[in-house]
């Protein structure tokens, strides 16, 4: 019994730790636009917390990714437009990237540690683009045709979603991601059998 407090201690305290680091990365972040929006950093420590300590503190990390990037105002173009929506696709697509990276992790870490944070790793950032693009679809049609019109983007507002949204921080969030989450990872496991 003690064992597994201690356990669950010492995993409360690193997200405590990650919860941190979620809100200062995504508030730095916010200052490196691409466009109208930020390149998100958040998705390392999401990751990371998602593989060490489990779905749930990755969920919980996704969800104060989501919360600061509402606060910090990142999220304003599209509060304008629809508040309640904005609020639902900015959280969902939070915590189902931290959530979903820790049950990959999970289920694949029995096979092999490396390939479980790898998956984990570019899991995390197709959910979150996934669900952004899925949100902008449904509920924001007119206010990325208006993005587009400014852009001077003349394909489909579809295409301007994949490309001019989405495009380049999806790209950049994986490679981060691809190259950062493993290292990290592993030195904590490493860290951890040390002590």
């Amino acid at each position: 019994m003690e064992k597994n407090q201690r356990i669950s201690t010492k995993k409360l305290t690193l997200g405590a730790m990650l919860t941190a680091l979620v809100v200062v990365l995504q508030l730095v972040g916010s200052f490196i636009r691409f466009g109208p929006f930020s390149i998100s950093l958040v998705l390392i420590p999401i990751v990371v917390g998602a593989a060490i300590c489990g779905p749930y503190i990755g969920a919980w990390l996704g969800l104060a990714f989501g919360t600061v990037v509402l606060i910090s105002g990142d999220a304003a173009f599209f509060l304008q437009f629809n508040a309640p929506a904005t609020i639902l696709v900015v959280l969902l697509k939070g915590v189902a990237s931290g959530l979903l990276a820790g049950l990959v992790y999970a289920v694949l870490e029995k096979i092999n540690r490396y390939l479980a944070v790898i998956v984990a790793a570019v899991v995390c950032p197709l959910v979150n683009t996934g669900i952004f693009l899925i949100g902008c679809f449904l509920f924001f049609q007119e206010p990325v045709a208006l993005l587009a019109a400014g852009a001077g983007f003349t394909g489909s507002v579809t295409a301007y979603m994949f490309v001019g949204l989405a495009g380049f921080n999806f790209l950049f969030e994986m490679g981060v991601n691809l190259i950062l989450s493993p290292v990290i990872v592993r030195l904590l496991h490493i860290r951890r059998k040390s002590a």
